[in-house]
């Protein structure tokens, strides 16, 4: 029976339904593979993911605890504690060896490369690595050329000091200071601006540490490089020490009002020479100075040694002194200057013990008035207050501050008390800018400038973010005594990549209210220099980094004038203070155009006052 035209319709019907059904089932199964497909590929994401998380935990963990044994392992290597060194390095070692296992990961390492997030993988482990460089390559060599020197044979007996202790262990402590150096490049280069918090916080942290590490190590570096040819190793030297009296502040520490000529020969030191600054008089002309400081410090910086370091940068005071030394003395050759402060002095006493000043040096002492036997808790107020109040003439005072000076030497120079002691002392003073180095051969001098003790305001010793704030007498007398100081960075709240810092500077005249009439004239200057008997006058110097701009300064919280210069590329403000006894005051000075990622640093005027009296844990200023 032939098919009806429904029968027809009906077929095609079906056909379509079929055709639509398998099309069906064919999408169905696609969205399945791509389903099973993207799940599959969100559990290895995840997976991945997960476990990079957890190498980064693991890495994370592992700097953290290294970080933290730094500062122990410095100090026992310091100490000379082998034994407690060596426990914290194995420690330290097997935490850095953790971090560099998850940071050298298969998938970390590939993950470094990918944008966004791979230049944080890759920051962390570049950290990790350097980490584990110094801990692996630097830390144990270093360990064992301290544990093997002999102390004893380092400091000196009879006035000579022995170089051969020095020449053997230099090739490790300079290796171990080359591997650290590297280390600290490598995470210099790394741009912290686009990074994420979790690292760049760790990284910026371990910068800062690294570089302490780094400046202390190089300074050892730098003690063994120097020392045999400085001793006169290699022929006699000559060095002139400006004595720095902090009751009258300069840029360095104080007015260089005593002098002395040091002479080394092969290990063998003596005093050749002691002056008061003076005697050499004015020079006319002034010795010429980079017009850029005199711009800052007047013609003084080079008519006057009492002046010459009225400027922070010591090789230009250092330079300066040597040629006035020379001209007021045909035929000496002066090689090199050493500058050290009263503080410093004091803390050589701290290993030698006492000193006696024999009675009759002057009026003062044959009478009792004025100590005869000085030590560490009685030299600076000796030396600051006491001998103004009880020595009204200048030649009697250079006279006890030339006999002191005598003494101090003699008892150092003859191995007298701890030779370790003796060398925590002079690593302390020189931490601190008490004791500061120029040598005037050009070879010597390129390893100094890398030092902090060469006190240079620019160059490869200075760090990028590098503030300082200098003092110097305005009062032409002995009132810094009086002077209590703290100093303070503040950050302020910048929207761009670069970040603002105010130095904060307080300043109090401590003095009797009757200062003026119960001080001696010679403490108080006696209105010579136009400055109220009692009053101090300070003119204050703030340093900001190269590149950066000054931007404003104010007097307890008003606007105020500020001189702006710059030197050797830093903007410098200046503003100048004067207190009555009894009167404090506060001034800012802020610089903008900082970068806001790497640690700023700051050097002040050493005074009277510890260091950490004086300069005070950096805060923020909250953004208004």
């Amino acid at each position: 029976m032939p098919a009806t035209p429904d029968a027809g319709v009906r077929t095609e019907v079906r056909r379509r339904r079929t055709v639509q059904r398998r099309k069906i089932l064919q999408r169905r199964s696609r969205v399945i593979r791509v389903a099973l497909s993207s799940a599959a590929v969100a559990a290895v994401l995840g997976a991945a993911t997960a476990w990079i998380g957890y190498q980064g935990l693991q890495l994370k963990d592992g700097l953290e605890s290294a970080s933290a044994l730094l500062p122990q392992l410095k100090e026992q290597v310091l100490a000379n504690d082998t034994a407690g060194a060596s426990q914290t390095l194995a420690a330290l070692q097997g935490h850095t060896a953790k971090a560099r296992q998850a940071a050298g990961d298969p998938l970390w390492s590939a993950a470094s490369l990918l944008p966004g997030l791979g230049p944080n993988l890759a920051a962390g482990a570049e950290v990790a690595k350097a980490a584990d460089d110094i801990a692996r390559l630097a830390a144990a060599p270093m360990i064992r050329a301290f544990g093997s020197l002999d102390w004893e044979a380092m400091t000196p007996v009879d006035g000579q000091i022995s170089l051969e202790p020095i020449r053997n262990t230099s090739p490790s402590i300079i290796a171990a200071a080359k591997t650290v150096q590297l280390a600290h490049d490598r995470l210099e280069s790394i741009d912290a601006g686009g990074l994420l918090p979790p690292v760049r916080d760790p990284l910026v942290d371990t910068r800062a540490k690294l570089n302490d590490v780094r400046l202390s190590l190089n300074s050892a570096a730098g003690a063994v490089q120097l020392l045999p040819a400085m001793m006169g190793g290699e022929g006699p030297r000559n060095y002139l020490v400006l004595i720095q009296n902090n009751a009258e502040v300069r840029a360095s520490g104080g007015i260089p009002g005593a002098l002395a000529v040091i002479r080394a020969d092969h290990g063998k030191i003596r005093m050749e020479a002691q002056a008061a600054a003076s005697e050499l008089g004015a020079f006319t002309p002034a010795v010429p100075v980079d017009p850029a400081q005199t711009a800052i410090f007047t013609d003084r910086l080079g008519t006057y040694m009492q002046d010459v370091n009225t400027t922070p940068d010591f090789p230009t005071a250092a330079a300066t002194a040597k040629t006035m030394w020379e001209t007021r003395h045909p035929g000496q050759v002066i090689d090199g200057v050493l500058a050290v402060d009263t503080m410093a002095m004091a803390r050589l006493l701290l290993a030698t013990g006492p000193v006696e000043i024999p009675a009759g040096t002057v009026s003062a002492t044959s009478s009792g008035a004025l100590a005869t036997r000085l030590a560490h808790d009685n030299l600076m107020k000796t030396l600051l207050s006491d001998a103004y109040a009880q020595l009204p003439d200048p030649e009697e005072q250079d006279d006890y501050f030339d006999a002191v000076a005598r003494n101090v030497f003699n008892a150092v120079a003859g191995g007298q008390g701890s030779a370790e002691e003796l060398i925590k002392s002079v690593s302390a003073s020189a931490a601190d800018g008490r004791l500061l180095m120029w040598s005037g051969r050009s070879q010597e001098q390129g390893i100094i400038q890398q030092l902090p003790i060469g006190g240079a305001i620019s160059g490869p010793s200075v760090p990028g973010a590098a503030f300082g704030v200098y003092f110097n007498d305005g009062t032409g007398a002995k009132m810094d005594y009086y002077v209590k100081r703290s100093v303070q960075l503040i950050q302020t709240c910048t929207p761009d990549g670069a970040s603002g810092y105010t130095a904060k500077v307080t300043l109090t005249n401590s003095a009797p209210l009757d200062a003026g009439t119960s001080l001696p004239k010679y403490v108080t200057g006696d209105g010579n220099w136009g400055v109220k008997p009692g009053n101090v006058r300070t003119v204050v110097a703030v340093y900001g980094p190269a590149e950066s701009e000054l931007s404003e300064a104010s007097l307890n919280g008003q606007p105020a004038p500020v001189g702006s210069f710059r030197q050797l590329e830093r903007p410098v403000g200046t503003m100048t203070v004067q207190l009555a006894p009894g009167e404090s005051a506060t001034t800012e000075v802020s610089f903008d155009q900082v970068s806001r990622f790497e640690a700023p640093q700051l050097t002040v005027t050493p005074t009277i006052q510890d260091r950490a009296e004086v300069v005070q844990a950096m805060r923020s200023r909250p953004c208004a």
